[in-house]
């Protein structure tokens, strides 16, 4: 380590004053880019996400009593019945949340495609599937 004993300045005299240096081939870069150059490190990567996560709501599925399954099952075989016809239906179904606990319901509208009894899947005109197991209710054409 050398002392500074008030020479350094001295030995930048030749090249001080001089202009500073433009490139022909690159832009300046903006200010504002410049400065982000020394922004601080972000430790917290993904931080953001997880609060915004845990925030996210969820329901709870509630489960049907047997009235309510039996209700559902007419329903199905109306559909079934008329199901050339294409009767409108409007079906609400829960959807279990991928990362936690409890999910959302919502509702599909249109008519059925297909009742997938092997699979136990509702096919709707727009390719929505839709589990048997996890339908809340139905609306249709007998209710009008």
């Amino acid at each position: 380590m050398t002392k500074n004993n008030g020479n350094d300045r001295q030995r930048y005299d030749d090249i001080i004053h001089l202009p500073h240096h433009v490139s022909e081939v690159h832009l300046q870069m903006a200010p504002g880019d410049r400065a982000a150059q020394f922004s601080p490190f972000a430790a917290l990567t993904g931080y953001e996400d997880v609060l915004e996560e845990a925030g996210r709501l969820t329901g709870e599925r509630i489960e049907l009593d047997e009235d309510a399954k039996i209700i559902l099952d007419e329903k199905l075989r109306m559909i079934q019945e008329q199901i050339t016809a294409r009767p409108q239906v409007e079906i609400t179904y829960f959807v279990p949340d991928e990362k936690k606990a409890g999910g959302t319901y919502n509702t599909a509208e249109g008519w059925v495609k297909k009742i997938d009894r092997y699979g136990q899947n509702i096919i709707m005109n727009d390719g929505t599937k839709i589990p048997v197991g996890e339908i809340r209710d139905i609306k249709g054409f007998w209710d009008r």
